[in-house]
């Protein structure tokens, strides 16, 4: 039986905003920035602390994890099959529970977070996984690409009545439209994304953005990179992206299948002030001439001249 501690609620208002924890994301709030730690934390909660805190100290919005239940997200004909880690050779299964965190890491995940100021969330992988991401009122569910066309997970997070972002690398626009469709565009954040680790610049498409924005409205769409450099991740932004997520790591030469695909957390950090910049210099799209331009306009700019008169 779960510890039910408080289940989160949804809050809209009509300008195209979500209210995720006690941030905004969406039109005219800051980029949210996610630090994805997923499990790169390699089962310890001593090194996922420190990644907290390295995402604290970027300026980052919150981190994200992932919760699965082994028995049920690794195939049959995969569990049995051995690998070697940093545990010794163990099956692909074993593997997996001893990456999984349980009630006691995720309580002191909750605590560690509320005491350092940052949200924190998880992509769930299975319905179980979001009953017991229940117990811990988390502010918004995400379901990876790679379950975006599973009906019963996303009508399980819909229901827990709290916002839910969605990621569609691996997608067809036709699959993203039946997820959408049943989760509802309403508190919906939607990441575009390619499933490749690391990705390509030339796989990113980040023109998606807006093809997104225009097709789903309602909805708030955003951008989780999997490539290896920053420039492009700000460029998501310069496209519209409402939100950001990125790969974390202390080290991308840790042991793990995310970690090459990952940031380190100065350049989450270098990442942070970055978008901060771009979100500066986007203006709101109203020509004006600015206090500045003043001393330079009085110096430079030419008086009006009479047009000189064509020769008929």
């Amino acid at each position: 039986m779960f510890q039910h501690i408080k289940e989160g609620r949804m809050t809209m208002d009509s300008s195209n905003r979500t209210r995720v924890g006690n941030h905004w994301i969406g039109s005219g709030s800051p980029v949210f920035v996610i630090a994805e730690i997923g499990i790169n934390h390699n089962g310890s909660i001593d090194l996922a602390k420190k990644m907290i805190d390295g995402a604290v100290r970027a300026g980052c919005t919150a981190v994200k994890f992932q919760k699965r239940t082994p028995e049920i997200c690794v195939p049959a004909h995969q569990q049995n099959i051995e690998r070697d880690t940093p545990w010794g050779r163990i099956s692909y299964l074993e593997y997996r529970r001893k990456v999984e965190f349980g009630f006691d890491h995720y309580a002191e995940i909750d605590r560690y977070c509320k005491d350092q100021n940052i949200l924190w969330f998880a992509s769930c992988w299975d319905v179980p996984s979001v009953e017991f991401m229940k117990q811990f009122d988390i502010p918004l569910y995400k379901i990876s690409s790679a379950a975006l066309t599973d009906a019963q997970l996303l009508a399980s997070m819909k229901h827990t009545g709290t916002p839910v972002m969605i990621s569609t690398g691996m997608s067809t626009m036709e699959e993203i439209d039946r997820a959408v469709g049943l989760v509802g565009e309403e508190g919906l954040l939607i990441a575009h994304t390619t499933s490749a680790y690391p990705c390509s610049d030339e796989e990113l498409n980040l023109r998606m953005i807006p093809v997104l924005q225009d097709r789903y409205p309602r909805a708030i769409v955003g951008y989780s990179g999997h490539e290896v450099g920053l420039p492009t991740t700000v460029a998501a932004v310069a496209m519209g992206a409402q939100f950001v997520e990125r790969h974390c790591t202390l080290e991308r030469t840790m042991w793990g299948t995310d970690q090459a695909a990952s940031v380190e957390m100065h350049g989450m950090e270098i990442l942070v002030r970055n978008i901060r910049c771009v979100e500066k210099a986007m203006g709101d799209g109203v020509k004006k001439l600015y206090p500045s331009e003043l001393a330079a306009k009085s110096k430079m700019r030419r008086p009006l001249e009479r047009p000189v008169e064509m020769a008929v």
